[in-house]
């Protein structure tokens, strides 16, 4: 099924499958989510994710990380800020700090999809897609 955001869909995805307790989930590929997944795998979000399928086909698998005996995910919460109808950009000046730092705001940069804070390091603004923590 083709949809508009893929950006909620990719949130969206992950969020149920975090709160059904899978193990991993599948999410349509496009640019945009391969980075978007790189960004939370290097920030420990996700354990892995890998690209499969061909051309139209093409789906990326997250597995997913929980901690504890309980099973209890890593990401407590996903949230969608630049929507197609009211995007929200920020200079490197005044981007947002998630939780005092302890979540993450992934920015669209001139330089690529990053961190809030790889973006202050490097002193560039974007839009902010969303924030995770």
């Amino acid at each position: 099924m083709a949809t508009n955001d893929t950006i909620s869909d990719m949130l969206t995805r992950i969020r149920n499958a975090t709160l059904a307790k899978h193990q991993t989930t599948a999410i349509p590929a496009t640019k945009m989510t391969l980075s978007i997944a790189r960004v939370m795998k290097q920030e420990g979000f996700i354990a892995d994710f890998e690209e499969t399928g061909e051309s139209i086909d093409r789906a990326l698998v997250v597995a997913l990380k929980y901690e504890g005996k309980n099973r209890q995910s890593i990401i407590k919460r996903l949230k969608r800020v630049s929507k197609p109808g009211l995007r929200v950009y920020s200079n490197s000046k005044e981007l947002p700090r998630v939780l005092g730092g302890i979540g993450i705001a992934i920015i669209s940069t001139s330089k690529g999809i990053m961190t809030d804070r790889e973006a202050r390091k490097q002193g560039v603004g974007g839009e902010v897609l969303c924030y995770i923590w």
